[in-house]
């Protein structure tokens, strides 16, 4: 959703009343001055009528999806009226009638909330700030007593989702490792039960009648899969030494896990057709400890393509990636890095980002990486290329505009910033305190920074291939961004090649594009890699 010229850029969270008459959204638009706005009003829309009545009116942009409890009575939405980098939320009737702020930690500090079944009580996950290294904690809010009561408050736990099963039970998604390793909570006695490590991710998502639990799996060499958790321990599963739990997997022999989407029924592949993701670490230029994930081609050619996921605010995981695993199909090794900035290992990592901003020891981070698979023999000086979209794109320009070829040989970003103005003027309103927010202000408050993490500013410097990949109708990273970098290229006589899909957005997702996007891709890197 983005907030630009019609109503329905600007959209998102639709929730329907209980009754089925009205739906409210939060929008990007103000629909009876028939024009869009940079802050996301909080809107009910008679489905009878059609009338629209703002019912929250925020002042300042935030991405913001509204939440309707189940009775349907009241709604959660969060706002940033204080710090670009904080998060707030907010409680404001069906009516109108009344809008307040119920949860606030800090100008800086972000707090998430989800409801309760019961539509009273509503589940936090706050940033605690203060602390040293700072941590979030969980805890849940009654809507009608404002009492706040913290379930876990514990700097040593990196937990960095939480929801509410439709049972009423709380799940802990705490990451170690950028490996998520749920437990779920009982609200009512606080007992905190952990779930078997199957080996890779498990995401519990709400327990059948029978009380077994439903999950979602997946690894690198595993899809996606809906597993199902047994109730009680199984024989199998005690025999596979499966760790104590109320809970255990259902397995089947020689086939691992239960699926009950079977997805291996659905193809010719097999997980030892997949390349496993292996733990690789190496040191930044500042003695930092930088994880990645790294998948072996055989033989070893020697060259290399490293992978920069987005956000930055995200990470790298072990997870099926058709585009990773295309690479080494093709004989690269790949090395997929978390970066400072990162999420999965702790928010002190998370924010170590902002000490510099965009542009800063995270660029190092990666640089290191590269220079980690020379040494490690993966790569030879020369044949290491970049990719990424979003963040991750920017951060494939900012490379090939800061590194010699002997490191960095050839980028391909795909949707990456490369004029930081342009993209905090162009891009979403929402977006924009996410740019303040890393980068310790606005291009009118930090001029010079913006211009300086800017990759447009020393495309001059480039001795590498460049390959550009953009989607025509990106709201993010709009394509100005390219235009405005192919004028500055070509008065340099730096050549280049194009890739664009006319009917992409942020990032190239639709299967047929994907089938183009992943040869042109390896086809460049063998190109300009050997």
């Amino acid at each position: 959703c983005g907030g630009a010229g019609s109503p329905q850029d600007g959209v998102r969270s639709l929730q329907l009343s209980p009754d089925g008459r009205y739906l409210y959204y939060g929008a990007n638009y103000d629909f009876a001055a028939g024009r869009p706005i940079e802050p996301t009003w909080i809107y009910r829309h008679d489905l009878r009528t059609g009338e629209r009545v703002p019912i929250a009116r925020p002042q300042k942009p935030a991405w913001t999806a509204p939440q309707l409890n189940r009775q349907g009575t009241h709604i959660l939405y969060a706002r940033k009226d204080h710090h670009p980098a904080g998060r707030q939320f907010h409680l404001v009737d069906v009516e109108g009638r009344e809008d307040r702020e119920i949860l606030n930690f800090g100008d800086r500090a972000k707090v998430f909330a989800r409801w309760f079944p019961d539509g009273v009580c509503i589940l936090i996950l706050a940033e605690n700030l203060d602390a040293d290294p700072p941590y979030q904690r969980l805890g849940v809010y009654h809507r009608t007593t404002g009492e706040l009561r913290w379930l876990v408050d514990d700097p040593e736990r990196n937990i960095e989702g939480a929801w509410v099963t439709p049972q009423g039970q709380i799940v802990l998604d705490e990451i170690q490792e950028a490996r998520h390793r749920p437990t779920w909570l009982d609200p009512d006695t606080g007992a905190e039960h952990p779930f078997p490590d199957p080996g890779g991710n498990l995401i519990p998502l709400g327990q059948a009648p029978d009380g077994a639990w439903i999950a979602l799996f997946y690894s690198a060499t595993h899809p996606r899969n809906l597993v199902r958790l047994s109730p009680h321990p199984t024989p199998l599963a005690a025999e596979r030494g499966l760790p104590p739990s109320p809970l255990s997997l259902e397995v089947e022999r020689g086939e691992g896990l239960l699926s009950l989407t079977r997805v291996w029924d659905l193809t010719p592949l097999t997980p030892q057709d997949l390349t496993p993701a292996e733990d690789f670490r190496w040191r930044s230029v500042d003695g930092l400890t930088i994880p990645g994930w790294l998948y072996r081609a055989r033989p070893n050619l020697k060259r290399a393509i490293i992978y920069i996921h987005g956000g930055p605010t995200s990470h790298s995981e072990d997870a099926l990636n058709a585009q990773i695993q295309y690479f080494v199909a093709r004989g690269f090794h790949v090395l997929a890095v978390n970066y400072r900035g990162s999420t999965g290992f702790g928010l002190a990592f998370r924010e170590s980002i902002k000490e510099d901003g965009w542009g800063g020891r995270e660029q190092a981070d990666i640089a290191t990486g590269a220079l980690a698979l020379i040494r490690a023999g993966l790569a030879e000086p020369g044949r290491v290329g970049v990719t990424g979209t979003s963040y991750g794109g920017y951060s494939a320009w900012f490379l090939i505009t800061h590194y010699p070829p002997e490191v960095i040989a050839a980028a391909a970003p795909i949707c990456g910033m490369t004029d930081l103005v342009v993209d905090y003027e162009t891009t979403r309103p929402d977006l924009r305190p996410y740019s303040e927010e890393m980068m310790g202000g606005s291009p009118d408050e930090v001029p010079e920074k913006y211009r300086e993490r800017s990759p447009i500013h020393f495309v001059q410097n480039i001795r590498g291939a460049l390959l550009i990949v953009q989607g025509a109708q990106d709201p993010n990273v709009t394509p100005e961004n390219v235009r405005a970098v192919r004028q500055r290229l070509e008065a340099h006589g730096i050549p280049y090649e194009l890739l664009v899909f006319e009917d992409e957005g942020h990032g190239i997702l639709k299967p047929e594009n994907q089938r183009r996007l992943y040869p042109a891709l390896a086809d460049f890197f063998a190109r300009a890699l050997g």
